[in-house]
C-alpha cells in the first residue's frame, strides 16, 4: 500500500514585497511596493503601503513616486530571479520526512 501524501497551499501575503523586506532587514515594518519590469507600475505590495492608499496596486511609478516619498513607502525594483529562488526553496521544502 502506498504511504499517504500531504498537500499544503501555502499563500505568501505580498509575497514579492515580503521576500524584498527578508533580504533587507531595514525594510521590515515598512510600507513596501515592487516595481514590475523596466519600473512600469505596482506589481506587489504590502499590507502596510495597502493601508495608505488601498488602491495603490497598477498605478503607474511616476504617478506615484512623490506619494511613496512623502509617506515613507519604499519602493523596490522586481527581482524575479530571487523570487524564483525563494518561492522553489518553499514549494520543495519537504514537511514531512
Amino acid at each position: 500500500m502506498p504511504e499517504p501524501r500531504s498537500i499544503a497551499l501555502i499563500d505568501a501575503e505580498s509575497f514579492y514585497a515580503s521576500c524584498e523586506a527578508a533580504f533587507d532587514p531595514k525594510l521590515r515594518g515598512k510600507p513596501i511596493v515592487v516595481l514590475s519590469n523596466n519600473d512600469g507600475c505596482v506589481v506587489a505590495a504590502n499590507t502596510l503601503a495597502k493601508r495608505i492608499d488601498p488602491d495603490i496596486m497598477f498605478k503607474p511609478y511616476f504617478q506615484i513616486k512623490n506619494w511613496a516619498r512623502a509617506k515613507g513607502v519604499a519602493v523596490r525594483s522586481s527581482n524575479y530571479e530571487v523570487y524564483g529562488a525563494v518561492s522553489n526553496r518553499i514549494s520543495n521544502h519537504r514537511l514531512l520526512q
